[in-house]
């Protein structure tokens, strides 16, 4: 059915596929949130570093 080569290219594809679905679970459930989450409490606090300085020139 298979020759040997046939066979190791056939197993060579099913490990990068398998390594490539592995990869993009985890990219989709822990490092995109993990970059997006990280981002937006940056940003939070940046605007609320920006109030407290506002804030401060008003009551100066």
């Amino acid at each position: 059915m298979f020759d040997f080569d046939q066979y190791l290219g056939f197993l060579a594809f099913l490990t990068i596929l398998t390594i490539g679905f592995w990869l993009m679970i985890f990219l989709l459930t822990f490092v995109i949130p993990y970059w997006v989450g990280g981002s937006f409490i940056e940003f939070m606090k940046e605007k609320r570093e920006e109030r407290k300085l506002k804030r401060e020139q008003e009551n100066n």
